[in-house]
């Protein structure tokens, strides 16, 4: 990616130019939301090692049947993800981060999954070893989940990118459940950038190995380098899809406008992953709006 400045001017710019044109587009956009939600369903739950494919996610949210058989705790786990992840595009606005709300976002998460895990912390003998460490102590959990969401809110002057990056981080190393804790935070990622006025981002299966890498850096120098570049280009994406649709372009994948261009088609993917040209990932295929 970019330059970390740069890589913030052009998020600020694509923001103004969606602010710009969503006027009197409400309908669009709520389309957009909605048929994300599945990718975000199928990436996320993809990271936590689900062995649903894209496909089979859309099947389960839609109420198709499937062609294989697939354990009970895999479709509610979409279905519950499906859930929270609706609920938060329409509830962000309305409601400040606050402990009651990331128990009550876990609650609809494990339901029928681990009712008896569901809506709580750790307790004081659920200790949990995330990758080569052992996770905070169950009895510090509220205090520093209380302290992460003070320094976030503290932080208010600094690039949206960098918040996200920190606190998402941040959560992870606290680890306060003792399952869904992978999902919740990435909900919580568009949580708070819909509170501010930004676009959801959705955190590609396809970019894991990057992803924990990002935790490796934090944990072993408290470093946000790499989480702010996962962010970063998650964030350009979004704006650049938005924008495909708000601007009336023509929709074409990267191959064909590579083609078209006689481009190399290597050359635009590399782009693409970086975000330097204005292209986004559909559905597992890179796309671009051309006018």
């Amino acid at each position: 990616m970019a330059k970390v400045s740069s890589v913030y001017n052009k998020i600020g710019e694509l923001r103004a130019r969606y602010y710009a044109i969503a006027t009197g587009k409400q309908q669009l956009l709520e389309l957009i939301g909605e048929t994300e939600i599945a990718e975000q369903v199928y990436n996320s739950n993809a990271i936590e090692n689900s062995t649903l494919t894209f496909e089979e996610t859309e099947k389960i949210l839609l109420q198709i049947d499937l062609d294989r058989y697939i354990s009970e705790r895999e479709i509610f786990e979409a279905k519950n993800l499906a859930r929270v992840a609706s609920y938060i595009n329409k509830k962000a606005k309305e409601r400040e981060l606050d402990i009651d709300l990331i128990l009550l976002l876990h609650k609809m998460l494990l339901s029928n999954i681990r009712d008896d895990a569901a809506g709580r912390f750790r307790n004081d003998s659920e200790w949990v070893r995330v990758g080569n460490y052992i996770a905070v102590n169950p009895k510090e959990v509220p205090a520093r989940l209380e302290k992460m969401i003070a320094g976030y809110n503290a932080d208010i002057k600094k690039n949206i990118v960098e918040r996200i990056a920190k606190l998402h981080l941040d959560f992870e190393h606290i680890h306060p459940f003792i399952d869904g804790n992978g999902r919740i935070g990435r909900v919580l990622n568009n949580y708070l950038l819909i509170r501010e006025g930004f676009v959801p981002i959705n955190i590609k299966f396809i970019d894991r190995k990057k992803y924990y890498e990002a935790f490796r850096e934090f944990d072993q120098g408290g470093k946000t380098k790499i989480m702010e570049q996962i962010v970063g280009r998650a964030l350009l994406n979004s704006y650049h899809k938005r924008l495909a649709y708000l601007e009336d372009k023509k929709i074409i994948t990267l191959k064909e406008f590579a083609k078209l261009h006689k481009f190399s088609y290597s050359s635009m993917l590399n782009k693409a992953n970086r975000q330097t040209v204005e292209a986004f990932l559909e559905k597992g295929i890179w796309k671009i709006g051309i006018k």
